[in-house]
């Protein structure tokens, strides 16, 4: 991952995150939105970033997903994955954002955002852990310090997940758990 911050500032900001917030278009799938005469849409999701936010959940780290479109396949992958606030249709997230601060009571040097575009930039620049994903806008990239080495969609969740549990010293432990069989957990 890269930063603008040194190594030590951004795994001190790492260690305090407590909510991971996402985009879907461009964060969780590639961006592309492949639409069809019958159906609502399709989105292909990595499953490197679901066993990243299994991960994550594991390790006690709150999830939200707020995104601009309604997807039958976002409110899917959302309950598959166990997502703890999932927000559609929401081109303009800041209402969204109020409500889960409302809702977790977490604050917001605690909550990492990963976006890609100029609606996330609002949300960003209000979180402690602000990342763009390597194939972001460019003007995402230049005010966000935070970049992942991995393009959306492509894994770039799963590599935000892991920086933060390491940094936060759970990652072992959330994998041992993951390893486990489920009537183990």
């Amino acid at each position: 991952m890269k930063s603008r911050l040194t190594d030590a500032e951004m795994i001190q900001r790492a260690q305090q995150v407590r909510l991971m917030i996402m985009d879907v278009d461009g964060v969780l799938t590639t961006g592309a939105i492949i639409l069809e005469d019958h159906s609502p849409e399709i989105k292909m999701f990595h499953a490197h970033d679901g066993i990243g936010l299994v991960l994550a959940r594991y390790a006690g780290i709150k999830t939200a997903i707020i995104t601009q479109r309604q997807s039958p396949a976002v409110e899917r992958r959302a309950r598959e994955l166990k997502i703890d606030y999932l927000y559609m249709k929401k081109f303009y997230k800041i209402q969204a954002y109020e409500d889960v601060l409302k809702r977790t009571g977490i604050p917001e040097d605690a909550i990492c955002y990963i976006g890609d575009d100029l609606p996330d930039l609002p949300l960003m620049r209000r979180v402690g852990f602000p990342v763009a994903v390597a194939n972001a806008n460019w003007r995402v990239k230049e005010e966000v310090p935070f970049e992942s080495d991995t393009p959306g969609g492509q894994g770039a969740v799963r590599e935000v997940v892991e920086f933060i549990l390491e940094a936060q010293g759970k990652l072992d432990a959330a994998i041992e758990q993951l390893l486990q069989p489920p009537d183990n957990r």
